[in-house]
This record gives structure tokens, sequence and C-alpha cells, in this order.
């Protein structure tokens, strides 16, 4: 496949990643969970493929376009694609909303988040804590980590996990799960960052400085 259609696959491999795992919720399980306990979901998995295939037919093409079937894509999930970052190189990013999160109920320009930045060697390992965490409701309203695929906008060979709270003006929950964050192993000084810097295309540089907390 040209460089387009790579492309292409790989937009398309995010998407399906996200519908896949709010398909596996609904049905009561989680993918990391599924990945990392090495149990068997392929029915599962094409079930939902079909019908992603039926919401998104041009997507689910150029999916099976580019790997060739739906039993590819599968093996490529229980490789740990999408589910561990340093194995991840089809998307720039790993997401996992907690339970109960609707991303149309918060204002997004009242939103932060944590910044984490480390190295690879220590990326999966603190990212599959954060997961849990977030997953069991006790950190945030969400998380992120940054893979393996190759970001021309990075500025070093670091990852980073971004830990989102929903009201940056709400300190003491920002900084409970700060302190949440600090029992999981991070205990080095980080900052927060508010969503409308983010938004305004504020990123900090030598001399500037654009996190709202620092702890």
């Amino acid at each position: 496949m040209d460089t387009e259609g790579e492309a292409l696959a790989d937009v398309a491999y995010g998407l399906f990643e996200v519908f896949l795992n709010t398909e596996l919720r609904k049905q009561g399980n989680n993918l990391f969970e599924l990945v990392e306990n090495n149990t068997e979901f392929s029915a599962a998995f094409n079930e939902i493929f079909s019908s992603f295939s039926i919401d998104y037919p041009f997507l689910a093409d150029a999916l099976t376009d580019e790997y060739g079937s739906t039993d590819a894509i599968y093996h490529l999930f229980t490789e740990g694609e999408g589910v561990i970052p340093t194995k991840t190189t089809k998307i720039f990013w790993i997401l996992l909303d907690a339970p109960g999160y609707d991303p149309g109920c918060v204002d997004a320009e009242k939103a932060g988040k944590w910044l984490i930045f480390l190295e690879p060697s220590r990326t999966d390992e603190l990212w599959k804590k954060i997961r849990n965490a977030t997953a069991a409701g006790k950190l945030g309203i969400s998380a992120k980590v940054s893979t393996a695929k190759h970001n021309p906008e990075s500025r070093d060979e670091r990852m980073v996990i971004y830990v989102y709270t929903r009201d940056w003006e709400d300190e003491e929950n920002v900084m409970h799960v700060r302190e949440v964050l600090k029992d999981l192993g991070v205990t080095d000084r980080i900052g927060y960052k508010r969503n409308i810097e983010t938004f305004l295309g504020e990123y900090s540089e030598k001399g500037k400085k654009v996190t709202y907390y620092t702890a």
C-alpha cells in the first residue's frame, strides 16, 4: 500500500480501537484485560468488526486492504498494538476514559491534565498502573499515553502520560489526583496544564512556564 493508504489505515486503526473498546466495555470487558490475560475473544472481535464495517465501510475497507483480513487485525491487538505503548506503532496515543465519563458533559476549557514525561523503558509499567486506576474510577476523568509511533512534533525521545481532571479550578480534586499518582510511583515533581493553554497553542519554552500547578 502507498504512503497515503498507510496513513488512512493508521487513522482507521485508531478509530476502530475506540469503537472496539466501547463495544467491549458494553459487554463488561476491557480490551487491555483481554489482551494481557491472553483471553480468546476472536468471536466478539469479529462481531464488532462487522458492526464497524456497516457503520464505517470506507474505514473498514482501509483496514482490510492494509492488513489482509480481520484475523490479521485481531492478531495485532493480541500482540499489544493499541494496548502496550512501546509495542504500538499504528496510532500516536492510547486513551482510556474513566467509567461513566461523557466528553459531551465536560467543559473542555475547564479541564486540564497532569503531565508525566518519562523514558520509554519506564512507560509500559507506569501506564499500566495509571490505566488500571483510571478504569477503576480512582483517578481523573481520562488518561492517555504516547506510543512508539514516530511523532514529528515530539521534542525528544521521551514518552508522556496525560491524566485529565474535569475542572482546573477544583484544586482539591486536582491535588487529590496528584496524591494518587504519588501512590502509583510518580514521585518527581510534575506540572499540570489547563486545556485553555493547549487550545491557544502555548507550550513550555526556555523562560516560559505554561503549567498552572506544580507538585
